[in-house]
């Protein structure tokens, strides 16, 4: 799993990450929104699903459930 950080700030976004403990993952920070444009992410929350291989599985843009994720991520294999 990989976070990606567009919005505020870097400030903002390392002090997201600590007060929410998401340190299990990889965080990366986009100032310049480019990321965004390529995935076609307009708003948040939104998700993208890939498989280990690098083959699109799904995306959400809006909230999503958790089940269903690691359901087409077991599937994905």
């Amino acid at each position: 799993m990989i976070g990606l950080g567009t919005q505020d700030t870097l400030g903002e976004a390392e002090q997201f990450l600590k007060n929410y403990g998401t340190t299990s993952f990889t965080m990366l920070w986009d100032e310049s929104f480019e990321s965004w444009a390529a995935f076609g992410i307009a708003s948040q929350p939104a998700a993208l699903l890939f498989a280990a291989d690098g083959r699109f599985i799904q995306g959400w843009m809006g909230p999503f459930a958790e089940d269903q994720v690691v359901s087409l991520a077991l599937a994905a294999g």
